[in-house]
């Protein structure tokens, strides 16, 4: 049975770090959200750790920098895990080959294709036309605002000749500020459904679960998976993953599922047991607002 709580302070005390999404908690996609940021700092401030395990398709630098145009504090988080590094490392072990066509925007995601400092020995990726693509790296659709069906032709060509599609972020949707945009996760979904296929790196899969105990041991933290407590707003990507993981969840319910939760300060708790049965997930904890 899932526990709607007041605040982060009424359960963190069991948690010695803490796996928190960005996009929907921390941050609206245009600037941080104080509370968020406030009960963070507070939980750093009694000793807990902060891993910020977002479904951005970029490296963590990247992430670090929009970070700071967003007005989130360095002080409420400790070190950042996401699903571009788990899949930039992966694309540079040869996951989809070495002539990969790119889906994204040309604007901001060039850094993927630095190599990172986790692959000791990485291939040299080209950039090619995908009618000479071993593989499709996909970091985002080329109009965040235009429906993925418009990629069905060149869908239907790559999956006639069996080409992987490696995806940044398995996020479907996010919300930046009042407007929804389609992710990476949307193509791959396609891609699947018309029977490619697609490789994951983000939430709820392993590799990005796996990366982020990576950057605990890193910054000299062992903890075990008991004493973690993920934190997010996406069903089928947080929750669901945290699931998968076997570790307890706090629900966002003020995020994506917002409308279907009734969450205005909190959740409706006839609307998020609902809610809760219908897409088939169970978190530990429930609040309207991390705070």
């Amino acid at each position: 049975m899932t526990r709607i709580v007041q605040s982060l302070a009424e359960i963190s005390d069991t948690y010695d770090a803490l796996f928190v999404d960005l996009w929907g908690c921390v941050h609206d996609g245009v600037k941080a959200l104080p509370d968020a940021c406030t009960a963070l700092q507070a939980y750093r401030q009694r000793g807990g750790t902060v891993v910020l395990v977002t479904n951005a398709p970029r490296p963590r630098d990247s992430v670090e920098q929009q970070l700071d145009g967003f007005g989130v504090p360095h002080d409420c988080w400790d070190t950042i895990t996401t699903s571009g590094d788990s899949a930039r490392a992966a694309m540079f072990r040869g996951a989809v080959g070495q002539k990969v066509w790119f889906m994204g925007s040309e604007a901001i995601d060039m850094a993927f294709f630095d190599p990172p400092k986790i692959v000791t020995d990485p291939i040299a990726i080209e950039r090619v036309p995908l009618d000479q693509a071993e593989g499709i790296v996909c970091l985002g659709p080329f109009d965040p605002h235009s429906d993925p069906e418009v990629n069905r032709p060149e869908f239907l060509y790559a999956k006639q000749k069996g080409i992987k599609l490696l995806c940044a972020n398995p996020d479907i949707v996010v919300d930046r500020g009042e407007r929804r945009e389609w992710c990476a996760g949307a193509l791959a979904r396609l891609y699947t459904e018309m029977g490619g296929e697609s490789l994951y790196f983000g939430k709820p899969h392993p590799p990005v679960y796996d990366l982020a105990r990576q950057r605990l041991a890193e910054i000299g933290k062992q903890v075990p998976d008991g004493r973690i407590l993920a934190i997010g707003d996406g069903p089928h990507t947080d929750i669901q993953g945290a699931m998968g993981e076997d570790i307890d969840s706090l629900f966002i319910t003020g995020g994506l599922a917002a409308a279907d939760t009734r969450t205005t300060d909190q959740p409706d708790p006839d609307a998020l047991d609902s809610f809760l049965q219908r897409e088939l997930i169970s978190p530990t904890f429930a609040i309207g607002f991390l705070r």
